[in-house]
Order: structure tokens, then C-alpha cells, then sequence
């Protein structure tokens, strides 16, 4: 996630980090020298472009403008319930960090906290497609045998029991498993929330028509303004490229927030705010530092 201050004139101009400009510069400088081309044909032989009306085209920019709002508004949706999800996660830890602070026996306590560190690191590298147990095994009390379809529900589970034996052991009085047991209801329901985003994409069909609406709207707008803007038309088209491919590519990166681009979640720095507030409540110390951003970028 781009973490920076709000650009001033010059950072406009000049930004780079955080920009899309990189990734769709190739397309971009490919459809201004395609109009180049276009505005030199058109001086050579202009009864060619004579016949040509710009009112097809005003329609379609229009549509166009109005299909790609809808389709970012709904990847960005994706990106900030993924990222309310991630939120209830760690609101909900924390509840439960208060909640097992009447556990006198630590020996109870912190294998509790302790997997629900691992729960976190899992359900993390799970959403990236990373090896979940491996990053969650030096945090659980038990690992869960390979059998078994959701890793980190398994884990869910163990807490749960775990809570239950406290509660059991009269470790805890019924009214506050209750309580506990709730806590982990809403971070199963976070997670099925991150698990409905990852696995769900936008629909296929709805994507490419954009995809294809879009190179076919840059490839042929030359050939009706290369008349009235003569040279000015690679220009224009540097600029209308930039910004119709910039907001395709911003909408790839939101439809997945759980990945590696610059515009994903921070999900390692969301982690470690969870690692850190339950090694706190365990009382270890020296803790881990915050993750702070490395070139604007917050991993």
C-alpha cells in the first residue's frame, strides 16, 4: 500500500512511487506514436480523414467513461471490505486479549494468545497463496495434522477448544467463554469474507469487454482528431491512453488486495500490529517494530 503525504504541484508532475504510469508506459507510448503515424498520413493524403465524424466516438468516450466507473467503484469495494475484514481480525484479537486477562494461569493463557498469532500469519500467507503452516508453525501450541481442508480454521478451532477446557477447568465462568466463543464467531466471518474476495474475481466477460473497449477506443480516436489537432494529436492521445489505461490497471490491482502490488493491503504490517499486541499482553519484551513504509511502499 502507497503510504505518502499529499503530493504537492511538483510531486504531481514528477511522482513516480505509487503512480501506474510505469506499468501501462509500453501501451501508452505505443498508442502516441500510432497517432504520429495517423497525423502523417493525414498531411499526406487528408482526403482520407475528410469523410471521418467524431459523434461515434463521443458516444462511445462517454459509455465508456461510465463502464469504467462502475467496474473500479467495484474493485475498490473489494479492496476496502478486504480491508474492514482484516480490521474486524484485529479488533477481535484484541477483545480476546482482554477477555483472557482473568486467566491466572499462564500456561493456559498463552498458548491461546500465542495461536491466535499463528491463526494470523496463517490466514495472511493463505490469502497470498504462501505455505500457511510453515509461517504459523513456530507460533502454535499444536500443529494441526496435513489432514484437513482450511488450515486456518483448524486453527479457529483449537483456540476454541482450548477455550473451552479453560472454561471447563474453571479457568474462566461461563458468561466469558460466551463472550470468547462470540469473539471467534466474528473472525471466522472475517475470514470467510477474505476467502469470498480471493476466490471470487469480477466475471471474466465484463473484464475483457473493458479490455478490448478500450485499446479499440485508443487505436482509433487518432484517425478522427488527427484533422482538427493536426500535431497536437500524439499529445492528446499520450493523455487520454494514460488515463483510460491507468484506471484499467488500478482496477486490476484493487480486485485482488491481498497480493504483492504497490496498491494491495499492507497485510505483513497488519500482521505485526496483531504480533505485537499479543506479545505485549504475554509480557515479552524487547517487541518487534512496527513495519514502517520503505519508498512509500507499506508491504
Amino acid at each position: 500500500m502507497i503510504v505518502r503525504p499529499h503530493p504537492n504541484l511538483l510531486n504531481v508532475l514528477l511522482a513516480l512511487k505509487g503512480s501506474i504510469a510505469r506499468r501501462i508506459a509500453v501501451r501508452s507510448l505505443a498508442v502516441t506514436l500510432l497517432a504520429a503515424f495517423i497525423v502523417l498520413i493525414e498531411n499526406l493524403h487528408p482526403e482520407y480523414f475528410s469523410k471521418v465524424s467524431a459523434v461515434p466516438f463521443t458516444l462511445l468516450g462517454l459509455s465508456l467513461s461510465i463502464f469504467m466507473s462502475f467496474r473500479n467503484n467495484a474493485c475498490y469495494d473489494r479492496w476496502y471490505e478486504a480491508r474492514k475484514a482484516w480490521g474486524d481480525v484485529i479488533t477481535e484479537i484484541r477483545s480476546i486479549i482482554r477477555e483472557t486477562q482473568v486467566i491466572k494461569d499462564v500456561s493456559v493463557r498463552r498458548p491461546v494468545l500465542r495461536d491466535l498469532c499463528g491463526f494470523a500469519h496463517a490466514l495472511s500467507a493463505t490469502l497470498r497463496r504462501e505455505d500457511a503452516r510453515k509461517v504459523a508453525q513456530p507460533w502454535l501450541s499444536r500443529m494441526p495434522s496435513e489432514e484437513g481442508a482450511n488450515f486456518c480454521d483448524r486453527v479457529l478451532r483449537e483456540v476454541g477448544l482450548q477455550c473451552s477446557n479453560a472454561s471447563n477447568s474453571g479457568q474462566i465462568n461461563e458468561w466469558r467463554y460466551t463472550l470468547l466463543a462470540n469473539h471467534l464467531s466474528v473472525i471466522s466471518r472475517a475470514v470467510t469474507a477474505c476467502e469470498r474476495i480471493k476466490g471470487t474475481p469480477l466475471p471474466f466477460p465484463y473484464t475483457l469487454l473493458l479490455h478490448r473497449t478500450i485499446y479499440l477506443f485508443c487505436i482509433l480516436l487518432p484517425f478522427v482528431i488527427a484533422e482538427p489537432l493536426g500535431w497536437v494529436t500524439p499529445l492528446f492521445m499520450a493523455i487520454v491512453s494514460y488515463t483510460f489505461f491507468g484506471l484499467d490497471a488500478i482496477g486490476n490491482e484493487l480486485e485482488d488486495p491481498f497480493g504483492f502490488d504497490e496498491n494491495d493491503l499492507p497485510l505483513d504490517a497488519l500482521v505485526r500490529v496483531i504480533e505485537r499486541d499479543i506479545l505485549d499482553a504475554l509480557g515479552e519484551t524487547p517487541l518487534p517494530p512496527l513495519l514502517e513504509p520503505v519508498d512509500f511502499v507499506l508491504t
